[in-house]
């Protein structure tokens, strides 16, 4: 089995098409450098993880087995959730 390091990212997202311009959004998604990885506040990390863990069995499949989630502390106190994707 192979894993693949990958961190939680919350992105913020202005749609600009002329049917939803405007129309405003967050969007979780997965990165791979630890640098641009979303640092979350303590009370907000397990919200993030819990609407992830719900959705996440929509990206399993083909060599994709499954994801495990890691919370990681920072230096300024906040949370950083990395995840080991699984795959064959």
């Amino acid at each position: 089995m192979i894993f693949n390091e990958l961190y939680l990212t919350v992105l913020p997202m202005i749609h600009l098409a002329a049917n939803q311009y405007g129309l405003t959004e967050q969007v979780i998604t997965l990165t791979p450098m630890r640098e641009i990885a979303t640092e979350f506040f303590a009370d907000e990390v397990q919200d993030y993880i819990s609407i992830f863990e719900r959705r996440v069995q929509y990206l399993v499949g083909g060599h994709v087995l499954g994801y495990k989630l890691h919370t990681i502390s920072t230096e300024s106190g906040r949370f950083v959730v990395k995840v080991v994707q699984h795959v064959a």
